[in-house]
C-alpha cells in the first residue's frame, strides 16, 4: 500500500469514533434538515442565545460572588460605603463591580440577559400561540416551553435577590409576605425556606443553591427535550405552494443554517453587551445594604415579576378571622391567581383541542386573523398582563404623571375585569374585518389607484389580478364546521341526553367556529365568476 492510500489520523478517530458512536450516521440523518425561513422563527433563537449567554455571564460570577450573610465591615473602593457594615454577600458584590477587571460589565450582562431571555420566551411563546404552533403533535412541547418560562421567571427573582441590597431584600420580604398567607402551613413554608426568623442568615445561600444548580438543571433538561422534539415533530411553516402538512419547505440545518444561527448568536450577544454598556440597570451602589428597619422608596420588581405585585397591590386588604386565625385574603387571592392566569395558557393546547375535536396533525400555521377567537384571547391575556403590570407600579405612574395613586389603583381593579372583555370583542372585530378584506382582494384583486371612466360616465378604479400564489396563501387555511349536538332520539327512538360537558363543548365549538366567529372565504366558483368579463376592476 503506497502512502496516499493510508488513512490520516483524522480519518482513523473518525472511522474509531462512528464504530462506536454511530456519529456519522446520525449527522448524516440531522445535518441536512430542512428549516423554514422566516422571521418569527428567530424569537427562539434568542432565547436560546440568551441562555447560553447567561449561563457564561453566570459562571464567572460564581468565582467571585459569596453566598454567605456573614456581617463584615465595608472597605473596598465605593468610598460612600466604607465602614458600613453589610452582609459578605453584599460586599462580594460590590467587589465584582468596582474591583473585579470587567466584573460591572459582565454582571449587567447576566441581568441584560435574563430580562431578554424572558421577555424572548413571552413573545415566542405568543408567536407560538397565535399561528397554531402549538397543535397535534406539539402539545407536550408547548408545556415544556411554558415550564421553560415559568422556571426562568422563578430563577430571575432568585437571582435578582442574591446581591442582599436594600431593594431585592424588599422583595424576599414580599416573598415572606405570600408564605405567611397560605393557610394552615404558611409558618411553617416560611421558616423552613429562611432557617428562622426573617431575614435570618441562611437565605441567600439557599437562594444561590437553587438559582445556580436546581434551576438551571432543570431547565437544560427541559431545554434539551424541546430541542429534540422541534427535531423529531419536524417545524412548522407558513401556508404556501409546494407546502404541505407532510413537508418542510427551507434550507438544510447544515451549511445554510447554521451560518445564519452562529452570525445571529454574536448578533444577539453583542446587542446585549452594547445595551450593558451603556444603560445601567440594577445599581445596587445607590440603595446600600439591605436593612430590615428600611424600604427603598423605588422598590420595583423586574417587569417580569411586576404582574404578581400588581395583583397584590390593588386587592383590598380584606381579612377574616375565624376560631382564633386570621386568613389575609388581600395576598392569598392574588397569590393564587397569579399561577392561575399563568397555567390557562399551559392547558390551552389542550383546552382548544377538546373543544374543536380536531385530533389531525397539523404542521402549517395559522394566520392569526383566521383564528379570531383564537387570537382575541390571547390579545385579552396580554392586556389582563399589562393592566397587572401597572398596578405594580402604580406608585411610579402617580409620581411620574402627576396623577393619584388611588386613582391608579382604582382604574387598575376596574380593568382587571373590563379591559380583557374589551380587548376580546374589538380583537375579534379586527380579525373578521381583516378576513372581509382578504375575501375583497381575492374576488376583486388589488387597488391599483388608477381610475378609468366607463362609457356610461361612471368613475371606477381599476383592480389588478393576484397571481395564483397569493391567492392560495389567501385562501389555505380550513374553516372547520362547529361540532353539532346528537339527536334528541336515536334510530331506536330512545330519548338520548346531553350531559353538561357535551352542551358546554357545542356552544364553546360554536364560538370558535360559529357564524359570528368567521366570514366565509371565497370558493374557486366566485373567483371565476366574478373575475370573467369585468376587466379586472
Amino acid at each position: 500500500m503506497t502512502r496516499n492510500q493510508t488513512p490520516g489520523r483524522g480519518r482513523r478517530a473518525a472511522d474509531w469514533a462512528d464504530g462506536r458512536l454511530g456519529i456519522h450516521s446520525l449527522a448524516r440523518a440531522n445535518l441536512r434538515k430542512i428549516f423554514p425561513d422566516h422571521w418569527s422563527f428567530m424569537l427562539g433563537e434568542i432565547c436560546l442565545y440568551t441562555f447560553v449567554i447567561i449561563i457564561l455571564t453566570g459562571v464567572y460570577l460564581t468565582l467571585f460572588f459569596k453566598p454567605s450573610m456573614g456581617e463584615v465591615v465595608y472597605d473596598g473602593a465605593y468610598t460612600p460605603l466604607r465602614g458600613i457594615r453589610m452582609s459578605e454577600a453584599y460586599a462580594s458584590t460590590m467587589d465584582i463591580s468596582f474591583e473585579i477587571r470587567g466584573g460591572l460589565l459582565i454582571r449587567q450582562i447576566h441581568h441584560w440577559a435574563a430580562l431578554v431571555f424572558i421577555a424572548a420566551m413571552l413573545v415566542h411563546m405568543m408567536r407560538v400561540f397565535f399561528t397554531g404552533a402549538f397543535r397535534k403533535p406539539r402539545e407536550v412541547n408547548w408545556v415544556f416551553g411554558f415550564l421553560l418560562f415559568f422556571l426562568g421567571l422563578t430563577d430571575g427573582f432568585f437571582g435578582y435577590s442574591l446581591p442582599d441590597d436594600l431593594l431585592s431584600g424588599t422583595g424576599i420580604r414580599f416573598l415572606e409576605g405570600v408564605l405567611l398567607a397560605v393557610p394552615l402551613v404558611g409558618t411553617y413554608l416560611q421558616m423552613f425556606l429562611f432557617g428562622g426568623e426573617f431575614p435570618g442568615t441562611d437565605i441567600v445561600p439557599r437562594f444561590f443553591t437553587i438559582h445556580v444548580l436546581l434551576i438551571p438543571g432543570i431547565m437544560v433538561g427541559l431545554l434539551a427535550a424541546h430541542l429534540i422534539l422541534v427535531f423529531y415533530h419536524k417545524h412548522t411553516q407558513w401556508a404556501g405552494p409546494g407546502r404541505t402538512e407532510k413537508n418542510v419547505v427551507g434550507m438544510p440545518l447544515m451549511p445554510v443554517y447554521m451560518a445564519k444561527a452562529g452570525g445571529f448568536f454574536f448578533l444577539v450577544f453583542g446587542v446585549i453587551a452594547l445595551m450593558s454598556a451603556i444603560a445601567t440597570i440594577n445599581p445596587i451602589w445607590a440603595y446600600g445594604p439591605y436593612r430590615p428597619d428600611q424600604v427603598s422608596t423605588d422598590a420595583q420588581p423586574d417587569w417580569y415579576m411586576g404582574f404578581a405585585e400588581g395583583l397584590v397591590r390593588v386587592m383590598p386588604g380584606w381579612e377574616v378571622r375565624a376560631w382564633g386565625h386570621t386568613l389575609n385574603l388581600g395576598v392569598l387571592i392574588p397569590i393564587t391567581l397569579f399561577p392561575v392566569i399563568l397555567g390557562a395558557i399551559a392547558v390551552y393546547p389542550f383546552t382548544e383541542s377538546w373543544v374543536t375535536d380536531d385530533k389531525r396533525e397539523q404542521h402549517l400555521l395559522d394566520r392569526p386573523r383566521n383564528a379570531p377567537v383564537r387570537t382575541a384571547l390571547g390579545a385579552a391575556w396580554i392586556s389582563l398582563y399589562l393592566v397587572a403590570l401597572v398596578g405594580g407600579g402604580n406608585d411610579l405612574f402617580a409620581t411620574h404623571l402627576h396623577l393619584s395613586l388611588n386613582a391608579i389603583t382604582y382604574f387598575v381593579r376596574v380593568g382587571l375585569f373590563v379591559v380583557p372583555v374589551l380587548v376580546f370583542v374589538i380583537t375579534k372585530r379586527w380579525c373578521l374585518g381583516l378576513q372581509r378584506r382578504d375575501r375583497d382582494k381575492v374576488l376583486h384583486g388589488r387597488e391599483t389607484g388608477v381610475i378609468r371612466r366607463l362609457p356610461h360616465g361612471e368613475f371606477v378604479e381599476v383592480h389588478a389580478r393576484l397571481p395564483q400564489e397569493k391567492l392560495f396563501e389567501l385562501t389555505a387555511h380550513e374553516q372547520p364546521q362547529p361540532i353539532e349536538l346528537p339527536a334528541e332520539v336515536d334510530e331506536n327512538g330512545v330519548a338520548r341526553r346531553a350531559g353538561l360537558l357535551d352542551r358546554t363543548r357545542t356552544r364553546l365549538s360554536r364560538g370558535f367556529y360559529g357564524e359570528g366567529a368567521r366570514i366565509p372565504k371565497p370558493t374557486a366558483e366566485e373567483h371565476r365568476e366574478i373575475t370573467s368579463g369585468h376587466g379586472g376592476h
